[in-house]
């Protein structure tokens, strides 16, 4: 087994005054790929925030490459992919522009340099959006908006991609683009922690699953197969490609 990348050790948080981890142990190992599943309000996208820093503790401990996150500074070895929202946060920003802004970790004094640009290049082939270099992220669609939010992350040339719902809301195009592209980091060596609500596309990658419930940790070993694409134990959110007045679909894996 390679050496823990993430280390949680009895992790709790707080939302407001809201518990929403409690006693939370999760170990990711270099060149894993670790999905995180839960029911919706289990605590899946609180435990990514949390490891990167955007939630505070309110108990436990985290070390990103064995070193505490209150200590660590190596953030360019980290690539973090939020749940999707506009790429540019309402600023008009080209493609180009918002994934160069994932290359300023590892730019020297801010300014990008020739292998900087060339790395930007690189993550937008990736994901096959190096066609749409020079637009407006305004003019895209939401599953283009996913890829130039993953092409940031990867234009630092991560050793850790921390995901957070990247297949949520994307068209099965991208979700196919995105799979592949993961599938070409994984086999790089790249450690992945992702959360999702269903394994889809990306089941093929997946070495183990933690699965929250309540903001603990109720499974932690083999992906929950047996329930195909809806991996979840009380799994219950109403699906964005359902029929209109579709109720919530659960399945009770684990329960």
């Amino acid at each position: 087994m390679g050496e823990p990348v993430i280390s949680l050790r009895g992790v709790g948080a707080e939302l407001g005054s809201r518990p929403v981890l409690r006693g939370v142990d999760l170990t990711v190992r270099r060149g894993e790929v670790v999905a995180l599943l839960g029911a919706n309000g289990s605590g899946k996208s609180t435990a990514i925030r949390t490891i990167i820093g955007q939630v505070p503790l309110s108990g436990g401990s985290i070390e990103l490459f064995g070193t505490p996150r209150a200590r660590f500074r190596q953030w360019a070895r980290v690539g973090y992919v939020p749940q999707r929202t506009t790429a540019a946060g309402g600023v008009p920003a080209t493609v180009t522009e918002i994934v160069s802004s994932g290359r300023l970790s590892r730019a020297r004094f801010g300014v990008l340099r020739g292998a900087d640009h060339a790395a930007v290049r690189r993550a937008l082939d990736l994901v096959g959006m190096a066609d749409r270099a020079k637009d407006s992220v305004d003019a895209l669609s939401g599953g283009q908006h996913q890829r130039v939010l993953i092409a940031r992350a990867l234009a630092s040339e991560p050793e850790v991609l921390i995901m957070d719902e990247p297949m949520a809301g994307v068209d099965l195009v991208s979700q196919q683009v995105l799979a592949d592209t993961l599938r070409d980091q994984v086999a790089a060596g790249t450690t992945v922690l992702v959360v999702l609500h269903e394994l889809g596309p990306l089941e093929p990658l997946i070495d183990r699953a933690v699965v929250l419930r309540d903001g603990c940790v109720l499974h932690d070993g083999p992906p929950p197969r047996a329930v195909g694409q809806h991996a979840l134990p009380g799994h219950d959110h109403v699906h964005p490609h359902a029929p209109a007045g579709a109720g919530p679909i659960r399945t009770g894996l684990l329960s």
